[in-house]
């Protein structure tokens, strides 16, 4: 008897093949049999707007006035913003900026410190 990986989503050991895919019947998720799957491996890579990698906690400045949506406020060009924390999603930086709150970015206008 084979034993099958336990499911990358939920660490459940009651997967089973369908065909070319594994199958995790407690979460539904379906991933390849044949690719090789290292812990990480799906993870998203975040690349700020001059292609520094961004990870949870790092520092970031704001390179582009941005407008603040239902306000009037206004993220000025060089606020700095410490402790990110990186999320999916369009906006893909979750942070709190001084004097706003919190609020989502995009990485493509913010570069790494």
């Amino acid at each position: 008897m084979s034993t099958l990986p336990p499911c990358p989503a939920c660490n459940s050991e009651y997967t089973y093949e369908d065909g070319t895919q594994l199958v995790c019947p407690e979460c539904a998720h379906e991933w390849s049999a044949t690719a090789s799957e290292a812990p990480g491996d799906d993870a998203k890579v975040i690349k700020d707007s001059v292609g520094n990698v961004l990870q949870d906690g790092d520092t970031i400045t704001v390179i582009k006035d941005l407008k603040v949506k239902g306000s009037s406020l206004v993220v000025k060009v060089g606020t700095k913003v410490k402790g990110i924390r990186l999320v999916d999603g369009d906006h893909d930086i979750d942070c709190k900026i001084d004097g706003i709150g919190a609020m989502k970015l995009k990485s493509e206008f913010v570069r790494k410190v």
